[in-house]
């Protein structure tokens, strides 16, 4: 058989694999699925955690984990969905632990908050692992703050209730390290090199500078890369920066200091559109969209400049963009391949008996992050497949391992 002949059988067979596998995972079902409510405090939540099987035999053994999202719209079908997700992150991560999502439909900057998240957490504890049930426990997404760590765990009297804790109560503090930020960045400099780009004297832009986008800014210019453009609602815009960015305001966007931003961007940037959609167009050697969504689509992905996306966001591609992005050369790694630092650190969190969580996940982050990034582009050169289709593939094979 030809060499050329050889690729296409084995292609066609990976892709029979990954068509099982689609359809084996979409037939899956939650295996909790709850809405805890108290009417008289007007409290609405909801737990869903997927795919337990895949932590038998590992040390958080039956028990999903993934984040605590509250707004004022969270439905139960949302956060099926992103459950579903962390099922998949967690398994592309390589970690023995299924998908969980919790939620909260409340607003957490109302008056009567407090009262109404700690009630939240006292109905979800019989659900806990801790207390015997698949739910590994909650942690911060949308909504959350630091304070509502300090709220579960003294609510319910247990350390183990939630991730991302201080590390003076033996947490990480994932959210103020920034480590779901360091595997995003890790991500894009690992794909970078992967074809031969020199990330030192690379630029980058980002799209969205909250706790994902700061944290990837300050991570991947660590590596020498150049801050290009950044765009944010709270900064009025996206800006073009002339130059690298001082240490002020080095400083000033990785703390989200948001005066301080406002106050010395002027001063290094010119801003080139009141909205955050200009800076996906502009011409960097990498684009992060950390922001939101589906911000790019079949439509606009043309105008796509970069030669590399790495996805911060949760879906910032639509899976018609990600088609587009992969048909005009522009190579990506999808979120849930890059951004599975978060869940990295919840996992060595609730697993690690070392003194030093925080380094130890982000070694975690770092090792397993560029690995999954190796491992991704391997199967797309080897298959001739969209990374969308390889991450799929990566997750799936470990998602369905137990049936």
């Amino acid at each position: 058989m030809s060499a050329a002949l050889k690729v296409t059988a084995e292609s066609g067979i990976f892709d029979e694999q990954l068509h099982d596998l689609k359809t084996r995972f979409e037939a899956m079902m939650p295996e909790l699925e709850t809405v805890v409510r108290d009417p008289a405090l007007g409290v609405e939540g909801y737990i869903v955690v997927w795919n337990t099987g895949i932590s038998v035999g590992g040390p958080m053994e039956r028990s999903g984990k993934g984040g605590t999202r509250i707004t004022q719209n969270v439905t139960l079908d949302e956060i099926k969905m992103l459950a579903r997700t962390m099922a998949l992150k967690n398994a592309a991560a390589g970690l023995p632990l299924g998908g969980s999502k919790s939620g909260l439909r409340a607003d957490p900057a109302a008056p009567d908050f407090e009262k109404k998240y700690r009630r939240f957490v006292k109905l979800c504890a019989p659900f806990l692992r801790e207390n015997g049930g698949p739910f590994g426990g909650f942690g911060f997404d949308i909504g959350g703050r630091p304070e509502h760590a300090l709220w579960a765990c003294d609510e319910l009297k247990s350390t183990s209730c939630f991730t991302g804790k201080p590390v003076s109560m033996g947490g990480t503090d994932y959210d103020r390290e920034g480590i779901a930020g360091l595997g995003v960045a890790v991500a894009g400099r690992a794909m970078m090199d992967i074809h031969g780009v020199d990330v030192a004297s690379s630029t980058f832009a980002i799209q969205g500078m909250g706790a994902m986008g700061a944290a990837v800014f300050r991570y991947f210019s660590e590596t020498g890369a150049r801050l290009q453009a950044l765009a944010d609602p709270k900064y009025g815009g996206t800006w073009m920066l002339r130059t690298a960015p001082g240490t002020a305001l080095k400083e000033a966007l990785t703390r989200q200091d948001v005066d301080a931003v406002i106050k010395l961007l002027p001063q290094e940037a010119d801003k080139i559109s009141d909205d955050c959609e200009a800076v996906l167009y502009v011409d960097a050697d990498i684009l992060y969209p950390c922001a939101v969504q589906n911000v790019l689509t079949e439509t606009n992905s043309v105008k796509v400049m970069a030669r590399f996306v790495c996805e911060g966001a949760n879906g910032p591609c639509t899976e018609e963009a990600r088609t587009k992005l992969y048909e005009r050369g522009i190579h990506l790694v999808p979120d849930f391949i890059a951004n599975a630092g978060g869940v990295i650190a919840a996992f060595v969190e609730l697993t690690s008996k070392g003194s030093n969580k925080a380094e130890e996940a982000k070694a975690m982050t770092r090792q397993k992050v560029e690995a999954n990034v190796r491992e991704l582009y391997e199967l797309v050169e080897r298959h001739h497949c969209e990374p969308q289709q390889a991450g799929l593939y990566m997750a799936l094979s470990k998602v369905l391992v137990v049936t």
